[in-house]
């Protein structure tokens, strides 16, 4: 029973390489077919080249056998020596050629990759980790280099030579073929046998790097957290057992393909001592003569080059086809509508607020997820200042991802100037919208570049109002070289406040008719918050500005306060009218002592709370996390 289990599951494992290598012909053809002017330039000269080399035997023989009938042989010689030349040119050319599709064949494949991937839509993305899809952009495409420069032609010209080898072994000596195409046909069913194995294992190999790579990111783009928790023996540990995996599996991929070597060297070798003994034995009973012996002779090493080719291109495609699987993985991953490009710098006249709209939406952010919003609505008119408050998983953030439209909703609809979001042009919906996430990321590059992301042409007199508004004049005059300053990876050379400001700065800078704000004051300090606030009540006189808060202080003048929990709209109003209306925000709001709630026991909850000069928030009421 086990037996027919295995054998089931060989079988099983052959028929998935199997399609895999025939997928994989089609998706390289994909990549060659611009090239196929150059491939057919290229693969003349290499085939050219080859064959040149196979009449070099033939020559061979004219000098033996003139040797042996005592003539000249000044022109065999010479006829050979322009032989062994010819096919050296021939080589030089076809392999330049070839290695030149071959980076071009690289450059297309990262090319679609890098586009696929920028467009990809965030629900695509958290299937795979970065490192791990770093690792098919780089590793992956490079893997086809060997494909299309060894793989694909020698498989091509290797077969040729092959078979031109053996058509000249039938010319020269019938008996002598036969028992050379034994030993290789024996040395082709053991080949066949091991080949698809090689594929199963270097794509382990492939998969194992990417999740070295996955583990890498992940350490070093949290290092400071790793040091600071002394998680770098932990950290180490997961990087070591993904890289002994890639280890284990290339070992299996080098057995295997020294097997495949050994084999085809075996062959050779059998090859020769067949022919030498079966020749030898045709020479002395005088059914052929010396000259064709080592003519033969001489095929049969030149059998070795071909071969090892095909073996080698054998290898090299299933490292390939394992390579176009991962690509293709991710080529089909869905994209977002549309390629996002950079807006057109603002105009002379301010643009007009874009007033804002939820229809009963329902969103969940896996398909059988919990619901993350249960039928939301409200109305943000232009202008103004709407501020979204509440529990933490109450959906507040997930209304600016829905309004960028980095997810769809499940049904309702999401409306920006009374026009459903899917409706929009997706490049024209985020040039109206300045974003500012609650980790405040900053790239790496100048200060400069950060700025302007995405609002390419804006002048250096924009920038200073902009710095100046956000309070980072300080900042600039501070960096050795201003704003050409390098901020590190992630901005690491900035405080948690400044890279705060600085995504602010960012999302102004786009001149936005609907400035979204998610937690945009959570680490600044208590004057730079009142800054950003008195920048704030600026903007809601020329702009549409929503921000999500758990900081209440920041939001107490807001023209409007929706009150979110569990996913639904629980209330929505000014600051004074939820104290006294709603009984959750009057908990928000007492809990940061924003109002002075009388509660039994308050002042007892109070006094208890104090110590050591420090005060609590009281138990009595809900917390904000």
């Amino acid at each position: 029973m086990t037996r027919q289990t295995t054998g089931d599951g060989q079988e099983e494992q052959e028929g998935r390489a199997a399609v895999l290598s025939a997928t994989a012909w089609r998706d390289m053809f994909s990549y060659l077919r611009p090239q196929r002017s150059l491939l057919f330039f290229g693969g003349f000269f290499a085939l050219l080249g080859s064959l040149v080399a196979v009449v070099q035997p033939v020559a061979a023989k004219m000098v033996v056998d003139g040797l042996d009938a005592g003539e000249a042989v000044n022109r065999a010689l010479l006829f050979l020596t322009l032989l062994v030349v010819l096919a050296a040119v021939f080589n030089t050319i076809g392999y330049y050629v070839l290695q030149r599709i071959a980076e071009s064949v690289v450059l297309e494949s990262r090319r679609r990759l890098l586009g696929r991937l920028l467009r990809l839509r965030l629900s695509e993305t958290s299937k795979y980790s970065p490192g791990d899809l770093m690792s098919r952009v780089t590793t992956d495409t490079t893997l086809l280099r060997t494909v299309v420069s060894q793989a694909l032609v020698e498989t091509v010209t290797g077969g040729v030579v092959v078979v031109a080898i053996l058509i000249m072994m039938a010319t020269l000596d019938l008996v002598l073929l036969g028992a050379t195409a034994g030993v290789l046909a024996l040395a082709a069913v053991v080949v066949g046998m091991i080949v698809p194995h090689i594929q199963t294992a270097t794509g382990k190999v492939q998969s194992e790097v990417g999740d070295l790579n996955a583990s890498l990111e992940r350490t070093l783009g949290t290092f400071r957290t790793v040091k600071a928790a002394g998680a770098e023996h932990e950290e180490i540990t997961t990087s070591d057992r993904a890289a002994r995996n890639a280890w284990k599996h290339g070992l299996r991929v080098g057995l295997l393909e020294a097997v495949n070597g050994t084999a085809v060297g075996i062959a050779v070798q059998l090859t020769f001592l067949a022919v030498l003994g079966v020749g030898g034995a045709r020479v002395v009973t005088g059914d052929t003569d010396v000259g064709t012996l080592i003519a033969f002779l001489l095929y049969v090493f030149y059998l070795v080059s071909p071969m090892g080719s095909l073996v080698s291109a054998a290898a090299n495609f299933n490292a390939g086809a394992a390579a176009l699987s991962r690509i293709r993985e991710v080529l089909s991953l869905d994209t977002e509508p549309g390629l996002a490009r950079p807006p057109e710098p603002a105009g002379a006249e301010d643009p007009e607020p874009a007033g804002v709209a939820f229809e009963d939406v329902v969103f969940r952010y896996t398909e059988n997820g919990p619901l993350v919003h249960r039928g939301v609505g409200f109305n943000v008119p232009p202008r103004g200042l709407t501020a979204f408050v509440g529990p933490s998983g109450a959906g507040k953030s997930t209304v600016f991802a829905l309004l960028e439209r980095f997810y769809e909703p499940e049904s309702g609809a999401v409306l920006v100037d009374g026009r459903d979001v899917r409706e929009w042009p997706l490049a024209e919906l985020r040039s109206v919208i300045g974003y500012v996430e609650q980790d405040a990321p900053v790239l790496a590059g100048t200060l400069r570049e950060n700025l302007t992301l995405g609002a390419r042409g804006v002048g250096d007199e924009e920038i200073g109002r902009v710095i100046a508004k956000t309070r980072l004049g300080g900042l600039v005059e501070r960096l050795p070289k201003g704003l050409e300053t390098q901020v590190g990876h992630r901005g690491s050379s900035l405080s948690g406040g400044e890279r705060q400001r600085v995504a602010i700065a960012r999302a102004l800078l786009r001149s936005p008719r609907l400035l979204l704000l998610d937690e945009a004051t959570s680490q600044l300090d208590a004057n730079n918050e009142m800054a950003i606030r008195e920048i704030v009540e600026d903007l809601r006189e020329e702009t549409t500005v929503m921000v999500v808060a758990h900081r209440l202080s920041t939001v107490t003048v807001a023209d409007r306060i929706v009150v979110m929990e569990e996913g639904e709209i629980r209330a929505v109003g000014s600051h004074d009218e939820l104290v006294a209306g709603d009984g959750l925000y009057r908990d928000l709001a007492s809990t940061q002592f924003l109002v002075a709630q009388e509660v039994p026991g308050l002042e007892e909850d109070r006094e208890e709370a104090v110590v050591g000069g420090a005060v609590s928030a009281p138990r009595s009421h809900r917390t904000v996390t």
